[in-house]
């Protein structure tokens, strides 16, 4: 889990400055959500996190920064109300997703299994687009997220991958519909965060350290890292319909996993 950063001087550079936006991330009080959250308040933004329920400060002080709101993003009626009680506001990211111990293999899955990643995954991110576009100010963004999976197919993630490769497609398709609204999607790699843990501490630590053997950047990718990419995506008012590899390189290696 990331660090909270209670600090805005990090990014006092005015190329990198939200002072005066307002940024919702959903699924922003764990993982790469919060990793964009933190890099969103660092660069000045005030930020909403989504989620199913309500965090209290003295449960998680990293969240203490935050202001917070109730969505499930598999309910389109409550999507809907939560924007609409947002109101005006100038960037989403959507990173919310099942955990990678609800993924099914092919043969051993059902419909239902694979109704419940792709609305979750898929489903819920169109949603949010959806309900949130109306009240995004000019010089908005949607910024999605995937996964390796979606352009690098491996056994066993059959679902995860459609969903991911649909979600992509999603984006270049708003990227005009929703036009000037600049809509993008972050493909990370291997990123360090509590989705592995249904690993044991000891194979999490082998993991990193095989990929800092691996990767050509020598580095086990962090939320930060991915903030950093979100945060690129929000101020750069030339993007749009994209997607941004954050992997340490790990598209030109083989599979460590």
């Amino acid at each position: 889990m990331s660090t909270a950063i209670n600090h805005r001087e990090h990014s006092s550079s005015p190329f990198l400055s939200l002072s005066g936006k307002k940024v919702v991330v959903v699924g922003g009080k764990t993982g790469i959500g919060l990793g964009i959250a933190q890099a969103a308040y660092a660069a000045g933004a005030s930020v909403m996190v989504a989620s199913r329920r309500i965090t209290s400060a003295e449960e998680r002080r990293d969240l203490a920064n935050f202001e917070q709101v109730t969505l499930d993003i598999c309910d389109e009626a409550a999507v809907r109300k939560a924007f609409d009680n947002i109101g005006p506001f100038d960037h989403l990211a959507v990173t919310a997703g099942p955990d990678l111990g609800t993924w099914g293999t092919f043969m051993d899955d059902d419909m239902r299994g694979v109704r419940s990643y792709i609305e979750n995954k898929f489903l819920g991110s169109w949603a949010c687009a959806r309900y949130a576009a109306p009240h995004l100010r000019a010089g908005g963004s949607i910024t999605f997220l995937t996964g390796g999976l979606a352009a690098r197919h491996k056994s066993g993630f059959s679902a995860v991958t459609s969903a991911f490769v649909a979600v992509e497609s999603l984006s270049g398709s708003l990227a005009l519909e929703l036009a000037p609204t600049r809509v993008n999607t972050i493909r990370p790699g291997y990123v360090d965060t509590n989705l592995w843990r249904v690993m044991s501490d000891n194979e999490r630590e082998a993991l990193r350290a095989k990929v800092r053997e691996s990767f050509p950047a020598r580095h086990a990718g962090t939320a930060d890292d991915i903030g950093h990419a979100a945060l690129f995506l929000m101020i750069n008012r030339y993007v749009t319909g994209t997607v941004i590899e954050v992997s340490g390189g790990e598209n030109l290696v083989p599979s460590v996993f």
